[in-house]
C-alpha cells in the first residue's frame, strides 16, 4: 500500500512554533501536531500546504524551505509527512479541525502529546 502524502507547516512567531490540537472527534483526536493536511493528486506539496493552512486556520503563509520528511505507519495506513518551515505576518487564526493552538518554544515540543508522525520532526527542530 502506498503512503499517503501529508504536508505540515513549521510556523514561527517570536522564536516559538505553532502546534495545534486535533478535535476529539477527529482521527488522532486530542493529539497535537504541526498544522497541514493531505496532498491532493493535482497539487504540489507547497500548494497543498498553503491551501490546507488557509482552510484549517485561515492562515496565509510564505513557505521558506523544505525541512524534512518522515514516513510513519499508523494502524489505518502509512503517511509520508513532509514538513516545511514557513513564515507569516498574520496574527489571527481560526480553528476548523483543531480545538486549541499554542505557540511553544521548540525546547518544550516533546512535553506535548504530539501525533507520532510529528515526533521525529519535533526532535529534529530541537537540534537546530
Amino acid at each position: 500500500m502506498n503512503a499517503i502524502k501529508v504536508v505540515c507547516g513549521i510556523i514561527y512567531k517570536d522564536s516559538r512554533v505553532l502546534i495545534c490540537r486535533r478535535k476529539v472527534e477527529k482521527s488522532l483526536g486530542g493529539y497535537w501536531e504541526f498544522p497541514g493536511g493531505k496532498v491532493e493528486d493535482f497539487e504540489t506539496n507547497e500548494d497543498s500546504l498553503k491551501r490546507e493552512l488557509l482552510e484549517e486556520l485561515g492562515l496565509d503563509v510564505a513557505i521558506d524551505y523544505h525541512f524534512m520528511d518522515n514516513t510513519h505507519q499508523y494502524d489505518t495506513g502509512t503517511i509520508q509527512l513532509i514538513s516545511f518551515k514557513c513564515s507569516t505576518g498574520q496574527s489571527e487564526i481560526k480553528l476548523v479541525d483543531h480545538d486549541r493552538i499554542e505557540w511553544v518554544p521548540t525546547s518544550t515540543l516533546l512535553n506535548w502529546k504530539l501525533a507520532p508522525a510529528d515526533i521525529p520532526i519535533a526532535k529534529a527542530l530541537m537540534k537546530t
